[in-house]
């Protein structure tokens, strides 16, 4: 198990000491659960209350803590918590489980498909037709990458993921466990006979250091693609529509959906389980909330709330309104 002194922590995170303690760090932990000689942080002044019935030893504190750390504990003062939280999370991580040096025997890779130097690939994996591995590429058990797809250097793809072909994905990707990247968008069309399915045509590109969650969902073009931006994090059960468009490091929280031909703009923020109507263009740094609904463009800058989903200033005081309006009414009903 590995330890770091109060100082060896501070090193790494080159934070400001206030307090002291001899005890060795084994572990991180929340607040409320924090034991002896582990270490938590508090990232916001609301917080602070439950610092003295807490038994961590040491705190990732923000510069305008309002508390001291007392005996034998000690805070470090950092200018963004979160950030200084997952540096230390690193060091404090168990190691992943490992795909044994190379090629396993019962992985079945086509002649033509191209391995890149490094890349690791596990037991029962399918490799298609002309599928490019870059370099350092690790597959683990039970994973699907079929023909024409490019998979870039450094990327991980846990087990149950499912390539389409044509798909290609950039370097420093991690693709979670049976996330499906290129399956058909959800196109039909009614007829006399009933609805008839409108050939999907297109594919998915992911850029660089693109991470997507866990049975999440990114549909290939109806033409041309699909596109993920550089830096996009995607959570788990998300969906996204056929020829939808993200720019550079867009979040998409669990349960939220994009709908087909949605085009956000680079760093918006969509909340869980909130949906966004087809062809809907959000600009740069749109903030949606949680379970929103928007059904039509947002400008860059703006944040959105409720169904449908209005500014979120305008959507509060309509809750406000409505709330008081069915107090007065309970009142006056009594």
């Amino acid at each position: 198990m590995k330890t770091y002194s109060l100082n060896e922590i501070n090193d790494i995170l080159n934070g400001s000491i206030i307090g002291t303690t001899v005890k060795k760090i084994h572990a991180a932990e929340q607040l409320d659960k924090a034991q002896d000689g582990q270490i938590s942080f508090i990232g916001n002044k609301k917080y602070e209350r439950l610092w003295a019935n807490s038994k961590a030893s040491i705190a990732i504190v923000n510069r305008d803590i309002s508390i001291a750390p007392g005996e034998d504990r000690a805070f470090i003062k950092v200018d963004n918590v979160d950030l200084a939280m997952s540096q230390l999370l690193a060091f404090f991580a168990p190691e992943l489980p490992r795909v044994k040096e190379g090629i396993h025997p019962s992985a079945t890779i086509d002649a033509t498909a191209k391995i890149g130097k490094g890349t690791q690939i596990g037991a029962g994996c399918y490799i298609g037709e002309h599928v490019v591995l870059g370099e350092n590429v690790v597959v683990y058990p039970n994973v699907t990458i079929l023909d024409h797809s490019v998979v870039g250097s450094d990327t991980v793809l846990w087990s149950g993921v499912v390539v389409r072909e044509r798909t290609q994905i950039g370097n420093h990707c991690i693709i979670h466990p049976n996330a499906v990247l290129g399956a058909d968008g959800f196109g039909f069309c009614p007829s006399e006979k009933g609805l008839v399915k409108i050939p999907q045509i297109g594919h998915v590109i992911l850029g660089n250091y693109v991470e997507i969650g866990a049975n999440s969902c990114v549909d290939r073009g109806k033409f041309s693609a699909t596109i993920i931006g550089d830096g996009c994090k995607i959570d788990n059960l998300v969906q996204i529509g056929h020829n939808s468009v993200l720019g550079k490091c867009c979040i998409m929280a669990g349960n939220s959906g994009l709908a087909g031909s949605v085009t956000l703009g680079n760093f918006v923020v969509i909340g869980g389980s909130a949906s966004i109507k087809d062809h809907v263009t959000l600009g740069d740094g749109v903030v949606v909330g949680a379970g929103s609904g928007v059904t039509g463009d947002v400008e860059a800058g703006k944040t959105v709330l409720g169904y449908p989903a209005l500014e979120a200033k305008t959507t509060l005081k309509q809750w406000a309104f409505l709330k008081q309006l069915v107090k007065s009414y309970n009142t006056k009903g009594s």
